[in-house]
């Protein structure tokens, strides 16, 4: 199914998050924002998004907050990662038509690992929280 309607503007600050792979592109458009508070990232819950029962599917949030994760490492660490283990708590739900923003924080990293929390909102509710361990890779990258 086509989404016919078009996404509105993203919350003041935010603007659209072009360098992502192929995956990410597919399930976004994705936006980021970056101010005194650290670094947020964002999507609109489009019906695509959704199960049968008019929810943001599982799998999406999942999707996304490994992103919002592995966003974090980066930023922390100045290096590409993978993810290692990812636990996910479903907390409430989003639903087509809201704008779902996470933020991460790694709070701890070595020689190797990072260790990885964050949580994503609908506005003041929390949809769900995280952690991850992610495996630094040797090659550094830039965004």
């Amino acid at each position: 199914m086509t989404e016919t309607k078009p996404i509105p503007a993203p919350p003041e600050g935010f603007v659209e998050s072009r360098n992502r792979g192929p995956y990410t592109l597919h399930n976004g458009p994705y936006f980021h924002r970056v101010d005194e508070q650290g670094f947020e990232q964002a999507f609109y819950a489009l019906n695509r998004h959704c199960n049968g029962m008019g929810i943001v599917h599982g799998g999406m949030l999942s999707t996304f907050l490994d992103g919002v994760l592995a966003t974090a490492v980066h930023r922390a660490a100045g290096t590409a990662s993978v993810t290692v283990h990812l636990s996910v708590d479903f907390l409430s739900m989003a639903r087509a038509g809201e704008w779902v923003i996470g933020t991460g924080r790694v709070t701890r990293k070595t020689k190797d690992l990072a260790f990885v929390e964050g949580v994503i909102r609908v506005g003041e509710r929390e949809v769900v929280r995280g952690t991850a361990i992610f495996k630094l890779m040797r090659k550094a990258i830039s965004v």
